[in-house]
């Protein structure tokens, strides 16, 4: 099941959390101190060159009627809605340049280019999947409703079609975020009554959800195409493909995140009166990393940086990298997994739980407890000792890896 005992599955004492919490402090501060005008030129530099891609792309379809000026249109307009949403959006609404005190690059006043406002956003992602990152029963984003990511949850039939549930939320995925918010589910199974607090809300929210998928359909399906004036129906499906290249990536990069293998889960019960240092903690085993260079790293938001983006998601991100590189260290040095690859393999890996768990847990091999998307204290679990030949701490890494050494091991028998 999921993990109930952070410090006894990650092999630390509670002085060790501490310490850890008290070193990721520190590089808080260091970076926070180092805030300035290269900082804000950055931002500044990206927001034009995304609005100079979007007028580009805008502009490359009014020749749309041609094929090639439509798939250089599809191409400029999605790389500008991705880096709208993933480097800019996302972060200034996480108030990563509040501090620059610019009314507008400010987390209270940006709406970005998507179908879900801003303001749900905030609470359903900087607020609730922020503080209760992978915890059963309080971060929507386990699967936001749809999707089975772990054996904790209960299964049914209704998971049989999971693989092509998934496929759509990649495809509209801005939709999903938008609807998020409501927790539709509630009112499908009538939790709020006629006239409750929760449902004239809902009512409320479903106002807002609607009206900001007006603008936004209205923006790119109507108001744009006719511009175009003989191009309408060329610009009108060239930015739905540039939606739909937006949603995809996303999507991807946000399963790479938080679904692969090593993304671990965890029950309330653990978050329950948590410190500083053991918020960190849950941070960096339940979230993952892509690899990649700069161009990577710059179209993902730096969100291929899940893991430092998790312990400081208030940081700006172009800062994401330099950190990652001490937090890779601090892993090290008390044997903790940092969990990383490139994005094909996470995003199989995401995909593979994704199939897998269509499926009842009698049809699957392992156990809650050691599964690869779902581990717990209970197998894992212990203390950390030193390697008396090379004098090395031994900890959840090291138990990692030779418990899958000695799984492997008995594979081949179970298969006979």
């Amino acid at each position: 099941m999921a993990i109930s005992d952070v410090k006894e599955y990650a092999h630390l004492t509670p002085e060790d959390v501490e310490a850890i919490g008290a070193e990721l402090d520190a590089i808080r501060r260091e970076v926070e101190s180092s805030l300035g005008d290269k900082d804000a030129r950055y931002i500044r530099n990206v927001i034009r060159l995304q609005r100079g891609l979007e007028i580009s792309g805008r502009a490359v379809l009014f020749a749309s009627l041609f094929p090639p000026a439509w798939l250089a249109g599809v191409a400029l307009l999605g790389t500008a809605k991705i880096i709208e949403n993933m480097e800019i959006g996302h972060n200034v609404m996480h108030g990563q340049w509040d501090w620059m005190n610019d009314p507008e690059i400010h987390s209270t006043k940006w709406e970005w280019d998507n179908a879900g406002p801003s303001e749900h956003w905030k609470i359903t992602h900087n607020f609730l999947h922020h503080k209760y990152t992978n915890v059963l029963g309080m971060d929507d984003d386990i699967g936001y409703g749809l999707l089975r990511v772990t054996r904790d949850q209960r299964w049914s039939p209704f998971y049989l079609g999971q693989p092509v549930y998934n496929l759509l939320l990649q495809m509209f995925f801005e939709y999903g975020v938008a609807i998020q918010h409501l927790e539709l589910g509630k009112v499908v199974k009538k939790k709020w009554a006629p006239g409750s607090p929760e449902r004239i809300q809902f009512e409320e929210d479903r106002k807002t959800v609607l009206k900001k998928i007006g603008k936004q359909a209205a923006k790119d399906y109507l108001i744009f195409p006719l511009l175009t004036g003989p191009a309408f129906l060329g610009t009108l499906t060239a930015n739905l493909a540039a939606n739909i290249v937006r949603n995809v990536w996303t999507n991807a990069v946000i399963f790479c995140g938080h679904f692969p293998d090593g993304a671990e889960k965890f029950t309330k019960f653990d978050c329950d009166n948590e410190t500083q240092g053991e918020w960190y903690l849950r941070q960096m085993l339940g979230s993952a990393n892509i690899s990649g260079g700069p161009v990577m790293h710059f179209m993902t938001g730096n969100l291929s940086h899940q893991i430092e983006h998790h312990l400081y998601p208030d940081i700006p991100s172009n800062h994401l990298s330099a950190i990652a590189v001490r937090v890779r260290a601090l892993c090290e040095k008390y044997d903790l997994p940092y969990t990383t690859g490139s994005l094909p393999v996470q995003y199989a890996k995401s995909w593979r739980t994704i199939m897998k768990l269509s499926l009842p847990n009698k049809y699957l091999r392992r156990s809650t407890d050691d599964a690869p998307e779902t581990k717990s204290e209970k197998i894992f679990g212990g203390e950390a000792s030193i390697d008396p030949m090379t004098g090395r701490r031994r900890g959840l890494r090291t138990a990692l890896r030779e418990g899958r050494r000695k799984l492997s091991r008995r594979e081949p028998a179970m298969a006979n």
